[in-house]
């Protein structure tokens, strides 16, 4: 039988690598355009230490440790986030997928791994050393991605590989420096190096944009997307486990566990509402929503967090109140919801009830806080409930769409 041409295009890469090629950059228009093999497993790889920055943060919550934990985790997370945004945008431009290409990635996640295995020092006692160690080894092989990339560029594409090269390294030694300076100065310098960070992209591509694929990276974010979800689905569903397992109280837990995976199907169905690759036409929005997908990422997995303190206060093993064991829930979901809606939602729905669904429905989520300890159930139920009129208006728009279409045919 004769092979298909549009199937062989849709197959995933080959096991064994091209020979050592050089790094040019990939047609922005690239057809039929998808994550590999490789990015999926960086995904996965990346997401234990996600996991493990919201384990950390459920504990510190459950304890009462608001401060120490959210202080913690904004850190974590924003090591992990950076790191796997970077790779994501070079990647888009410049995946060759060759023998160098593959190990420098590969370096990566095990400079994640390093970083996921420091999380509980930085939450338990402020220990930086092998969060840090495993931070620079990251984002030192990106800047021998980007120095292989310089190599094969010209002008000012060379200049723009350069620029990240530099500033990476540079932002790398500030970190090393970290390290030397006393406990009581670290505050005041570790905002500055995360600003220093945020801004290499910006400063890089301020004359010339890298070619990244608009749909590749909608496609990147949206994986993700999916597996921080489903570590948040994961966490959740072993705290409920081990609750059964000690106290048997199901009565109690089934509730809370029945909101919970009410909130995280709602927050699957909102993201993936509608396609958002076409809204990436520019450096100036594709920086404002890749930069904003901190807050979806960081609310996403701090739901799974939030779960787990639900689920202790429901067998009274939290050292907090019902309503602060509700806000660990309902506080990130209504960032998630927000945020969403903010970053890609508002620019496919039309008029003002489709626009308003999200925010609303933010605003109810808040509001369930007061509920105490019903107010996880009582926030599936918003979420839910959101869900449900999108649908509907969404259908409506499509029927009156088709009515329309058919009118103008006739």
């Amino acid at each position: 039988m004769a092979s298909d041409p549009a199937a062989a295009a849709h197959r995933p890469h080959p096991v064994d690598p091209p020979p050592v090629r050089r790094m040019v950059p990939r047609d922005r228009h690239e057809p039929h355009r998808v994550a590999t093999p490789l990015e999926l497993f960086f995904d996965l790889c990346f997401v234990v230490a996600v996991g493990q920055a919201g384990r950390e943060l459920a504990h510190s919550l459950a304890a009462g440790h608001y401060g120490e934990g959210l202080r913690g985790y904004a850190l974590a997370f924003f090591a992990i986030w950076w790191a796997w945004m970077n790779f994501t945008w070079f990647a888009s431009a410049y995946d060759c997928d060759d023998v160098p290409y593959r190990l420098t990635t590969l370096v990566q996640i095990a400079g994640v791994l390093i970083l996921a295995a420091g999380v509980p020092r930085l939450f338990a006692t402020q220990d930086l050393t092998l969060a840090i160690a495993g931070y620079v080894v990251m984002r030192l092989a990106m800047v021998t991605q980007w120095l292989r990339a310089a190599a094969g560029e010209q002008g000012e594409a060379r200049r723009v590989a350069l620029r990240y090269a530099v500033g990476i390294a540079l932002c790398q030694v500030g970190w090393v420096v970290v390290l030397l300076l006393p406990d009581a100065v670290r505050p005041v310098i570790i905002p500055i190096g995360v600003l220093c960070e945020l801004a290499v992209p910006v400063v890089a591509e301020l004359r010339l944009r890298t070619s990244w694929h608009p749909h590749h990276i909608a496609e990147r974010y949206g994986l993700f997307t999916l597996i921080v979800l489903g570590e948040t689905v994961a966490a959740a569903t072993v705290a409920v486990q081990s609750a059964v397992d000690e106290h048997e109280e199901l009565g109690r837990l089934v509730p809370v566990a029945v909101g919970g995976l009410l909130i995280c199907f709602a927050a699957w169905w909102i993201y993936f509402a509608r396609p958002v690759h076409q809204h990436l036409r520019s450096s100036r929005q594709a920086f404002a929503w890749g930069y904003g997908h901190y807050l979806v990422f960081g609310s996403a997995a701090a739901i799974g967090a939030g779960l787990e303190v639900a689920v202790e206060s429901a067998v009274h093993r939290a050292e907090i109140s019902e309503t602060a064991a509700a806000a660990t829930v309902t506080v990130p979901t209504a960032v998630y919801l927000f945020t969403v809606w903010f970053l890609h939602s508002r620019h496919t729905k039309r008029g003002a009830l489709a626009q308003s669904i999200a925010p609303t429905g933010a605003v109810l989520v808040l509001a369930c806080t007061a509920l105490g300890g019903s107010g996880v159930p009582a926030a599936g139920l918003v979420c839910a409930l959101m869900v449900a009129v999108g649908v509907l208006i969404h259908s409506r728009e499509s029927r009156e769409s088709r009515e329309t279409r058919d009118g103008g045919a006739a």
